[in-house]
């Protein structure tokens, strides 16, 4: 039997990793691609509005999947999903991104073809979109085998974007040599240890925590991207040792776990007494590694560093002594074998639901959403987070067992979470999508609405409209006229945009909310809820708050 051709092989190899859908936007150098994708059994086709959008998509699939894969066309498109895959970066996520190029036979000549600069300069585009990527492959029919499993291996080992470009010509001809029959990710063993590192990492971490009296664990992100989530469960259930969380890492394990503490968060921690509690601990232990960003830890520079473990995706650091290549995945199943017991939580825990607000007739604002759409919450869930106000009230909300969440705060792109939640409803596979993004952020990104319908998913959406960027009133002041945004009739977007039989509302008051809410458990059916929420909500830091986090006054020593 004939090899098969580069295309068909990269996109059959990729979706042996588990990966059933590929988000991208057609272009006529991508075209061999996009075919190799119409005519593989194993992944189908996501047709999104834009570049970005895709991008977008792909990242929020492979925060539930495990990775992604997004494709473009070369120069106009890979540049326009650049921004997503630069976020895919930050928050450490397999996305494999195919870009068809123009044809050796163009490249070899100069001729000046679209998508270029007119100079018959070719390959100016590869450094920009490479940055986004940990690796990078110009495949060839003789080096396209090889090259993949470089790619493939590296992408998983770093948990991060990877860049592969085919040309137009190349793209149609046969692989030379072995096909390589791939495994599922999660059969993947992603790194590996250096034995004495390990064991010297290992015996340093027990003996600091044999010796601690109230230590406390602070996991990330890191450990979903490399799919530890149970390991994390059975560490702390076995260890008993209290935990909290930073926004960035929100829900890595349920938040009703008797020793969940709640939001780690510096100086703006929920309940105010967890960051006391982290700070003042005898042993504070990072698994994963935090990330010290202004709005997830308010970089936490008062974590004391001879108190410190800090578990990274591939070494350890136990103050000035760093133990280098040491798999996370290896670290935990050591500390797990032979970690002490502790006494659990040392506090009571925070109040398990918000107080309910509001009569009926009352207008909606954040006091009377957010303890409502707690309580429509059950397990299987998974709640999206855009970047702005939402997050103040989202990350220290407790949520109910076996609801997750995803947001973006380090990169921190309004727009992201629209898209994104197409992503993580297709890979969503236990319960619903519940979206909540304010009306800037979703401005930017609502074209994606339409692609929902179109592939027929039911997330619930909620569009918290206040008229205005309410979260640049935050870090500013009021009044500047760049805040100011299009005056959308939100909830007419899913019939406008093709959504079929979508539940769509405005809803203003206490007693439209509710109906609302009632008519979504009741229909099952894609929900898409304009909230309309009073601009004064938007009232801006207190000046010492702006100073800390942005540094831009004169200090006062």
């Amino acid at each position: 039997m004939a090899n098969p051709s580069i295309v068909a092989y990269v996109v059959q190899r990729l979706s042996e990793l588990g990966i059933d859908r590929v988000f991208g936007v057609p272009g006529d150098y991508a075209f061999p691609i996009d075919d190799a994708i119409e005519a593989c059994p194993s992944v189908a086709w996501v047709g999104c509005a834009n570049e970005l959008n895709a991008a977008y998509a792909a990242d929020g699939y492979a925060r539930r999947n495990g990775a992604a894969i997004l494709t473009t066309t070369y120069g106009v498109g890979e540049l326009s999903a650049l921004n997503g895959v630069m976020g895919s970066k930050a928050h450490r996520l397999p996305v494999f991104h195919l870009v068809g190029q123009p044809s050796r036979r163009i490249t070899y000549q100069h001729l000046v073809t679209h998508h270029t600069l007119g100079d018959g300069v070719y390959g100016n585009f590869e450094a920009l979109s490479a940055a986004a990527a940990c690796v990078q492959a110009n495949l060839t029919p003789d080096n396209a085998i090889d090259e993949l499993e470089r790619v493939i291996r590296e992408a998983l080992r770093q948990s991060a974007p990877a860049y592969i470009v085919i040309p137009m010509d190349f793209a149609l001809m046969p692989v030379v040599g072995t096909p390589v029959k791939g495994k599922p990710l999660a059969q993947i063993k992603r790194q590996s240890s250096a034995p004495e590192e390990l064991a010297a990492a290992a015996n340093a971490i027990i003996a600091r925590l044999k010796a601690a009296k109230n230590p406390v664990l602070l996991p990330s992100a890191m450990l979903a991207r490399y799919g530890l989530q149970a390991k994390l469960a059975a560490f702390i259930d076995k260890a008993k040792i209290p935990f909290a969380t930073t926004p960035n890492d929100k829900s890595i394990i349920s938040e009703a776990h008797p020793n969940f503490l709640g939001l780690y968060n510096g100086v703006s921690s929920m309940p105010a007494s967890v960051k006391k509690t982290v700070e003042d601990a005898d042993l504070i232990l990072e698994l994963g590694g935090l990330v010290r960003a202004d709005s997830n830890t308010m970089w936490s520079d008062v974590l004391p560093p001879d108190r410190l473990i800090s578990l990274y995706d591939h070494w350890v650091q136990i103050g000035t002594a760093i133990f280098s290549y040491v798999a996370l995945e290896d670290i935990l199943d050591a500390l797990i074998a032979q970690t002490p017991v502790f006494n659990g939580r040392g506090q009571a825990p925070a109040p398990a639901l918000l107080p309910m607000t509001g009569n009926t007739t009352d207008p909606t604002n954040s006091a009377v959403f957010y303890p409502r759409l707690q309580r429509m919450l059950k397990k299987g869930d998974v709640v999206v987070i855009e970047t702005g106000t939402c997050m103040m009230h989202l990350n220290p909300m407790l949520l109910p067992d076996g609801v997750g969440s995803e947001s973006q705060t380090l990169w921190g792109s309004i727009g992201w979470a629209t898209p994104a939640a197409l992503g993580i409803a297709m890979a969503n596979r236990t319960g619903r999508t519940i979206l909540v993004t304010g009306d800037g952020s979703h401005q930017l990104t609502m074209n994606e609405i339409g692609v929902m319908g179109r592939y027929g998913i039911k997330p619930i959406i909620f569009v918290l409209n206040n008229r205005l960027y309410g979260i640049e009133d935050v870090v500013s002041e009021r009044g500047h006229v760049y805040d100011d945004i299009a005056p959308v009739e939100y909830h007419l977007l899913p019939q406008a945009m093709g959504c079929k039989d979508w539940l769509s509302r405005r809803v203003a008051t206490v007693g439209e909310l509710d109906d609302a809410l009632a008519a979504i458990e009741a229909s099952g059916s894609a929900a898409y809820i304009e909230v309309m929420i009073p601009e004064s909500e938007s009232q801006p830091m207190p000046q010492a708050m702006l100073d800390y986090v942005y540094k831009t006054g004169t200090p006062k020593v």
